[in-house]
């Protein structure tokens, strides 16, 4: 996702969606270890997935 659409998110809905990153990435991890991953691509998408939140977030902060 673009950071322009989390921006259009609340508060509440980005925290959410860290949290469902955070879960994907751990399951990504697992599948990774487990061999069953087959695009490895995808850990660093997610990760900076999380990145662009935390970004938001913090800009959501400075804003208040």
């Amino acid at each position: 996702m673009k950071a322009k659409q989390f921006r259009d998110m609340t508060n509440n809905e980005l925290n959410t969606k860290l949290v469902d990153l955070k879960n994907e990435l751990f399951n990504l991890r697992f599948q990774l270890a487990t061999g069953q991953l087959d695009n490895t691509n995808k850990i660093n998408m997610v990760k900076k997935d999380i990145a662009r939140v935390k970004t938001v977030l913090k800009e959501m902060e400075f804003e208040a």
